[in-house]
C-alpha cells in the first residue's frame, strides 16, 4: 500500500509539472496577477524608483558609460534633424526591384529612422529628465504613427500569398495585415509610450496610443485564427509578432485594462514556441532565426515577469531554462562567425550581449555567461544598461563538440577559439521546414584558419519574391544541388511540404550515432529518406574528426549496379583539381581533399548558375566539384580525406599512401600517411552497415 501511495504521488507530481509547462493562461489569470491601479509609467522594463540604479550603472560601469555617452553624442544630431512628414512611396515589388521605388530604400529608411530615433531619444529622456529629448522623440514618433500601416510590403498579400506555410499552419491563408516588422514596431513603440508618458500632454499620448491600438491591437485581437504566425510555433515569427502584441497590451493597461486578453495570448503562444526549442536548445531554422525569435520574446518575458511580480515567468520554460545559450555557443566559429546552415546567415556570432546578459542572469547559466563574456565582446545597446552583465563566474562547456538531438545537427571541434584547429559540422534531420530550411540532409562543412574550406553557400544572393514559394527549391541555395551531399543518377532530395499540398511524413534523415572523445569525434548519419528513393536505395555517411585537424568521411551508397554516383563538395576557397585529389588554398592555409575508392573515379568541376528574381542582384556562379563513380555493385564505399597540407607536393605524397581495404566479412579499413605518421580507421560490418570501431 505504501508503495502504491508513493507511485501515485510521483504520478501526480509529473502531471502537475506537465500542467505547469503546458497550461494555457486566461485573461482572468492575468487580471488576478496584476494590480493595474498601481501601474505608473515607466513600468515595462524599469520604474521611476529603479532609475537611480541605472544612473549609478551609467556613472560607474565603463561599458554602460560608453554606451550612454555614444547615445548622447548621436542625439545631438537627432535633435537638429528635421523630421520629414512627407512619406516616401513604398515600392509594390520590394523584393523584385522592378521600379525605382522598389530599389531606392527611401521608405525603409523613413520607417526605421523615425521609429528608432523615437525609441532612443525616449530612453535618453528617462535617464536625463531633459524635456528636449522627449519633444524630439515625439516628433519622430508622430511621423511614424502617421504611416498607414506598420506592416511592410514584402509581407502583404501580393508577395507573401504564395509562400509555403510552415509546420502547424493551415494552407488556407489569406490575411497578411500583420508581419514581423509590425511586431518589432509594436514592441519598440510600446517602450516609447512607456518612457515618454510623463513628458507628453493628453493629445500626444493619444497620438501614440491610438497608433498602437490601430496598427497592433485591432489587427490581431480576437482574430488570432486568421494570422498564420499565431500557431507557427517552430517559426521565429511567432515570437516576434506575439511579443509586439503582448507588450502593446501591457503598456496600455492603465487606459485599457481589458487588454489582459492579448497579454495572456502572447504568453501562451510564446511559451508554445519555447516548447519547440530542442531538448538541447537547438532551433531548426538556424542561429539567426533562433536569435530573432528568442531575442524579441525576451522583451515581453521580462516585462510580464516584472508586472506580475514573477508569477508568470517565461524564463522558467524548461527548454529555454535548461539551454539558454547552448545553441548559439556551439554553432559559433572563431572569427566572430557562426554556422550558416539554412537561411540563418552566419557572418556574425548569434545573440546580442544584452540578450545573453538577460538569459544568463535569469537562468543562472554559467555557460551562457561564458559565451557572453568570452566571445561576444563589449555591449553596445541601451539594454546592456537595463539588463547588465551577470554577476557570477562563468565556465565553458566541458566538451566543445555537440550533437543537437532534436534537430540532428552536430559540431565536431577541439576548441571554441583556436583558429588552428579544424571544425567539422553537419546535419541530418527532417526536410520539413519549407520556410527557412534547405534540402541538405547529410551535408557537412569544414572550417579552419577563419575560413570555410568546404562551405555551405547559405542564402547567398539574399531573399526575393519567389524564394519562399515552390520555386525556393529550384535555387541552389535551398536545393540539395547546392549542398555537400550526394546524388545517384541525378536524384535530388525532396521537401516534406509544398504549397497547398499535404505533408509527406518522414522525409529526411537522422544521426544514428555520435561519439566525442578527447582525441577523436565520430558521427554516423542516415540521410536515405531525404530522397524519393527511386535511384538511391540507402546512404550512410560517417564523419570523423581526428583532432585537431584531420577529417575523414566515408559514404556507403546502395544503388543499382552501373548507377552514376556524384559526391559533391562546395569549396569556400580557391581550388585546383589534380590527378586524384583537390588542392585548396585559403588566405592562411592550404588543404587537400583526397578521395579513396576501390572503383575508378573522376573528379569533375562544376558551377551553379545563380540569378535571383530580384533585378538588383547580379548573376553569379557558385563553384563545386564532384567525385564521380559508376557503381559496379549494389554497394559502393567512397572515403574522402580532408586535411591541411603545406603544399602540392605534400598532398601528392599523402595520395600515394592512401588505401581502402574490405575483408571477406565486409569490414573496411581506411589508411594513409601524413607528417611521418600512419593513420588508420577501422569500420566493422554490422547489421545495417558499417560502424567505426572503438
Amino acid at each position: 500500500m505504501k508503495q502504491l501511495i508513493q507511485l501515485l504521488t510521483i504520478i501526480l507530481i509529473i502531471i502537475s509539472f506537465i500542467g505547469v509547462s503546458n497550461a494555457q493562461l486566461t485573461k482572468s489569470d492575468i487580471d488576478k496577477s496584476i494590480d493595474i491601479s498601481s501601474l505608473k509609467h515607466p513600468y515595462l522594463y524599469f520604474s521611476e524608483g529603479e532609475k537611480p540604479v541605472l544612473l549609478e550603472r551609467i556613472k560607474n560601469d565603463q561599458e554602460s558609460s560608453d554606451i550612454f555617452r555614444k547615445l548622447e553624442a548621436e542625439a545631438q544630431m537627432w535633435l537638429h534633424m528635421p523630421v520629414d512628414k512627407n512619406i516616401p512611396i513604398q515600392g509594390k515589388n520590394t523584393r523584385a526591384g522592378w521600379t525605382e521605388y522598389d530599389n531606392d530604400k527611401k521608405y525603409a529608411t523613413y520607417y526605421n529612422t523615425n521609429r528608432n530615433n523615437a525609441f532612443y531619444l525616449a530612453f535618453l529622456y528617462q535617464m536625463t529628465g531633459e524635456q528636449k529629448y522627449a519633444d524630439k522623440a515625439f516628433e519622430f514618433a508622430d511621423a511614424f504613427c502617421d504611416l498607414a500601416t506598420w506592416t511592410q510590403r514584402a509581407h502583404e498579400f501580393p508577395i507573401i500569398y504564395s509562400r509555403i506555410m510552415p509546420w502547424n499552419v493551415d494552407d488556407d491563408q489569406v490575411n497578411f495585415n500583420f508581419d514581423h516588422y509590425n511586431g518589432d514596431a509594436g514592441r519598440m513603440m510600446a517602450a516609447v509610450y512607456d518612457w515618454l508618458y510623463p513628458a507628453l500632454n493628453s493629445a500626444q499620448r493619444d497620438r501614440i496610443r491610438g497608433a498602437l491600438l490601430e496598427k497592433v491591437v485591432t489587427r490581431v485581437r480576437g482574430d488570432y485564427e486568421f494570422h498564420w504566425w499565431a500557431t507557427a510555433y517552430r517559426c521565429n515569427w511567432c515570437g516576434v509578432c506575439n511579443s509586439g502584441v503582448g507588450l502593446t497590451g501591457l503598456v496600455l493597461l492603465t487606459e485599457h485594462p481589458q487588454l489582459t486578453d492579448i497579454v495572456a495570448e502572447s504568453y501562451n503562444r510564446i511559451n508554445s514556441m519555447f516548447n519547440e526549442l530542442g531538448e538541447d536548445g537547438g532551433w531548426q531554422e538556424g542561429g539567426g532565426y533562433w536569435n530573432y525569435g528568442v531575442h524579441t520574446s525576451t522583451f515581453f518575458a521580462d516585462a510580464l515577469k516584472r508586472i506580475t511580480n514573477s508569477k508568470y515567468n517565461l524564463f522558467e520554460n524548461e527548454r529555454l531554462k535548461n539551454n539558454p545559450a547552448t545553441f548559439p555557443l556551439h554553432i559559433s566559429l572563431p572569427g566572430k562567425r557562426s554556422l550558416n546552415f539554412e537561411d540563418s546567415g552566419g557572418s556574425s556570432l548569434i545573440g546580442s550581449t544584452h540578450l545573453l546578459n538577460k538569459l544568463a542572469t535569469e537562468t543562472k547559466s554559467k555557460e551562457a555567461a561564458w559565451y557572453r563574456t568570452n566571445l561576444l565582446g563589449a555591449g553596445n545597446d541601451i539594454f546592456d544598461i537595463i539588463w547588465p552583465k551577470p554577476e557570477f563566474n562563468s565556465v565553458p562547456p566541458q566538451n566543445p563538440s555537440k550533437y543537437f538531438r532534436t534537430i540532428d545537427w552536430w559540431i565536431l571541434r577541439s576548441d571554441f577559439k583556436d583558429y588552428n584547429k579544424v571544425i567539422v559540422a553537419g546535419k541530418a534531420g527532417m526536410n520539413d521546414d519549407p520556410h527557412h530550411g534547405h534540402l541538405d540532409i547529410g551535408h557537412f562543412v569544414v572550417y579552419w584558419q577563419g575560413e570555410y574550406f568546404i562551405q555551405d553557400i547559405g542564402r547567398k544572393g539574399s531573399y526575393d519574391e519567389k524564394y519562399f514559394d515552390d520555386m525556393r527549391f529550384d535555387y541552389p541555395q535551398a536545393s540539395s544541388i547546392g549542398h555537400n551531399v550526394l546524388f545517384v543518377n541525378g536524384e535530388k532530395q525532396i521537401s516534406a511540404k509544398l504549397r497547398k499540398q499535404e505533408w509527406i511524413p518522414g522525409v529526411g534523415g537522422k544521426v544514428e550515432e555520435f561519439r566525442t572523445l578527447e582525441n577523436l569525434d565520430y558521427v554516423r548519419m542516415n540521410p536515405t529518406k531525404a530522397y524519393p528513393n527511386n535511384e538511391l536505395k540507402e546512404w550512410k555517411r560517417h564523419v570523423i574528426l581526428d583532432k585537431p585537424e584531420i577529417t575523414v568521411v566515408l559514404d556507403e551508397v546502395d544503388a543499382e549496379p552501373d548507377s552514376e554516383i556524384e559526391i559533391r563538395f562546395h569549396p569556400g576557397v580557391d581550388f585546383e583539381v589534380n590527378d586524384g585529389f583537390v588542392f585548396m588554398e585559403g588566405e592562411k592555409g592550404k588543404m587537400a581533399v583526397i578521395p579513396i575508392a576501390i572503383e575508378n573515379f573522376e573528379i569533375e568541376k562544376g558551377k551553379h548558375a545563380s540569378q535571383f528574381i530580384n533585378a538588383t542582384n547580379d548573376f553569379f556562379w557558385v563553384d563545386y566539384f564532384d567525385i564521380e563513380i559508376n557503381s559496379s555493385k549494389e554497394k559502393t564505399d567512397v572515403a574522402t580525406i580532408i586535411l591541411p597540407v603545406k603544399n602540392m607536393d605534400e598532398a601528392q605524397k599523402i595520395v600515394s599512401t592512401k588505401e581502402l581495404r574490405i575483408d571477406n566479412s565486409g569490414n573496411l579499413t581506411i589508411s594513409f600517411s601524413a607528417n611521418g605518421e600512419k593513420h588508420s580507421y577501422e569500420f566493422e560490418n554490422r547489421k545495417g552497415g558499417l560502424v567505426l570501431k572503438n
